[in-house]
């Protein structure tokens, strides 16, 4: 179309250095910053790596309350294997109010 120029970069790029969420197969949901994309992993910065299985809330909740509140960090770094990984959004999209 004209007077419009195209992406070209791989959905993940436009994610770098900006704070995720990792949904996993897994009860584990990390949310923290993407610092580095690989072939078989990703890797976050200052990450909360939440067990959903612990605490008060559900996974849709307390991802509502990090967005909100800041991220709880309980990692500097974290290598997160793409194989578990289901989903990645940013942070700033959770639409739970």
């Amino acid at each position: 179309m004209p007077g419009k120029t195209r992406n070209t970069k791989h959905p993940l790029e436009r994610m770098l250095n900006e704070q995720v969420v990792l949904d996993t197969d897994t009860p584990i949901v990390y949310i923290g910053t993407l610092t580095e994309i690989m072939d078989d992993a990703l890797v976050l910065a200052d990450t909360d790596m939440h067990d959903c299985r612990d605490g008060h809330a559900n996974r849709e909740v307390y991802l509502a309350e990090a967005r909100d509140a800041g991220v709880a960090v309980n990692r500097r770094n974290v290598v997160v294997m793409r194989s578990v990984i289901i989903s990645i959004s940013r942070l700033a999209d959770i639409a739970i109010e």
